[in-house]
């Protein structure tokens, strides 16, 4: 690290790095960036973690974002590395999720001097890449002269960090070991602060609407996270006794093993139950929700407006009237003491109730069914489990599982890049040490990002892969099926042996039975590295939620075009 006296560009970078909490940063080397990952490496404070690519680079820091509940680094070299990564920055763009960009660049005599460069477009003019990444980040800078860096890497980490985005920040590549001012003290990001009345008038609002209500509801939606709001969100839950329900991307955020806990709200393909105790209520309180084609079934459970309370990261909707400047966790915090308790929906709930954890058939040496793996996966979980479910028909087999308290579960909803959950899963592992991650992954998905296995088996992480082959897109299947929804079958437990070589860690099996699974999921809990467990699943054996789900989302995709 640099002496008291001396601080480089590279140096000042990795110090502030530190200071926000981070212990990792992901990368892949290119010749535009290694000066800078050579003085990122003087910090023995944080771990370098080389990737096998940048895409997958970047899902890994998205994983480790989730993880600390703060924000994460990936490093990347100029044009060939950083468009390599964009699809990751914006996934996690839309999913709210504080990435750090850091780009390696041309040396700053180029553009001036006219030289064309490789990794390039073949132009001169090397703004491009920071004008690609300004659509998908919150701010978008590049450093050129050491005087400037502090306050431009200051600034950026702190837009991360206030707007829960990704920013990007490009070095030249001649200045990273050139010596800066030593970091000054200097506090990161900060909680939007309530217009005073607004929030008293939005409060005094809420709070007439909700005790007026016969059969009100609590629905937690995605934002509450990047908004700071679930504690508050609890709060207001005890504090009411209302019903409460999650949407598919906030599972996680409320405990499943509360009193008043309803289920997932997903209009036809939610919790049984659920959504009908919901869309009747005369009241709900939507804390954080994003309506989506997905969320929403192809727009097929929408909720009268005139029925909802939605409480936005910096703004509350009522019916007829919004009032701005209102912070969701100040809000949710001032409201809980004003409202009345009313346990109308949760008494609704109980007379429908079904006990949707059934006990799987009992035919151990048959064919493995969906049914079977999801209810093996249900026994493993424990209060340190992290659920990584991809996108898929492990989204609405996940939305089935049971969360023990203080268990986890990852989703990305809102942008649904295929293969994402094995770099999340790399990241999670290393942000949150202490959870063991069960990552639900179809064969579809993984083909597209399953060499990041091999970093898994580098740095020693230990997730329980459930690999489920069915032989294609299941998902897109139920959408709209094709010869394109079938891929080619892979050995995959085998590619534990490959990744592994001859000092890695890495065990994995194929199992086509039920006793197989269960004997399998004793090894793998007791494996001190990664486990890949390939299930071998018909492919027809999907749940009756994602076939209701696709024929939605056909239907909404398929709309004809209107040119009035």
């Amino acid at each position: 690290m640099a002496g008291s006296d001396t601080w480089t560009v590279g140096t000042y970078l990795a110090k502030r790095l530190e200071q926000i909490g981070l212990r990792h940063y992901f990368t892949v080397p290119g010749d535009y960036n290694l000066v800078l990952l050579d003085e990122l490496l003087k910090n023995e404070t944080l771990q370098m973690v080389s990737c096998c690519n940048e895409l997958n680079a970047g899902y890994a820091a998205d994983g480790y974002a989730r993880a600390t509940g703060g924000a994460a680094a990936v490093v990347v070299t100029f044009s060939v590395g950083g468009l390599s990564v964009l699809n990751a920055v914006a996934g996690a763009y839309a999913e709210d999720l504080p990435l750090i960009v850091i780009s390696g660049g041309p040396n700053t005599n180029s553009e001036a001097e006219y030289e064309l460069l490789h990794h390039t477009l073949g132009k001169i003019d090397y703004g491009y890449q920071r004008e690609i990444f300004d659509r998908v980040t919150a701010e978008a800078v590049v450093v050129t002269n050491p005087a400037d860096c502090p306050r431009q890497v200051d600034d950026a980490i702190s837009s991360a960090l206030s707007l829960r985005k990704p920013v990007y920040i490009e070095f030249a590549c001649n200045i990273a070991g050139l010596t800066v001012s030593r970091p000054s003290r200097r506090e990161f990001g900060h909680h939007p602060v309530s217009d005073s009345k607004a929030l008293c008038d939005a409060v005094d609002h809420a709070a007439e609407l909700l005790n007026s209500a016969s059969k009100p509801v609590l629905v937690a939606g995605v934002k509450l996270r990047s908004s700071g709001a679930q504690r508050a969100f609890c709060d207001v839950a005890e504090a009411a006794g209302y019903a409460v329900a999650v949407m598919p991307n906030a599972k996680g955020f409320f405990d499943e093993n509360h009193a008043n806990y309803i289920g997932v709200s997903w209009g036809p393909v939610g919790s049984p139950g659920c959504s009908e105790i919901v869309e009747s209520a005369d009241l709900g309180l939507y804390a954080g929700a994003m309506f989506t084609d997905y969320t929403t079934t192809g727009h097929s459970s929408l909720i009268d407006h005139k029925k909802m309370i939605q409480v936005h990261p910096h703004s509350v909707a009522m019916p007829q009237q919004t009032y701005t400047d209102v912070a969701m966790a100040d809000f949710l915090g001032a409201l809980a003491p004003r409202l009345e308790r009313n346990d109308g929906a949760v008494i609704a709930y109980r007379r429908i109730e079904e006990d949707v954890r059934r006990a799987a058939p009992n035919s151990p040496d048959g064919p493995i069914t969906t049914q079977q793996l999801f209810a093996a996966v249900q026994k493993m979980l424990d209060g340190t489990s992290c659920v990584v479910a991809e996108t898929g028909d492990s989204w609405f087999n996940g939305m089935q599982l049971h969360l023990p308290a203080g268990a986890a579960f990852e989703i990305q909803m809102q942008y649904g890049s295929i293969g994402w959950s094995v770099g999340a899963t790399l990241g999670y592992c290393l942000g949150a040490p202490a959870r063991r991650v069960v990552a639900l992954i179809g064969d579809g998905s993984f083909q597209l990002t399953a060499q990041e296995v091999s970093t898994m088996i580098r740095y020693g992480v230990r997730p329980i892969i459930f690999l489920i082959n069915n032989g294609g897109y299941t998902i897109e299947v139920e959408i709209h099926d094709g010869p394109y929804n079938t891929i080619k079958n892979w050995k995959y437990a085998q590619l534990m042996e490959v990744f592994s070589a001859e000092d890695g860690q890495g065990w994995g099996c194929s199992v086509t039975t039920r006793a197989e699974l269960d004997e399998a999921v004793k090894t793998a809990l007791g494996h001190h590295g990664p486990a890949l467990i390939e299930v071998a699943i018909d492919r027809d054996d999907c749940s009756k939620n994602l076939l209701k789900w696709g024929g939605y989302v056909a239907r909404n995709n398929g709309r004809p075009p209107r040119f009035d």
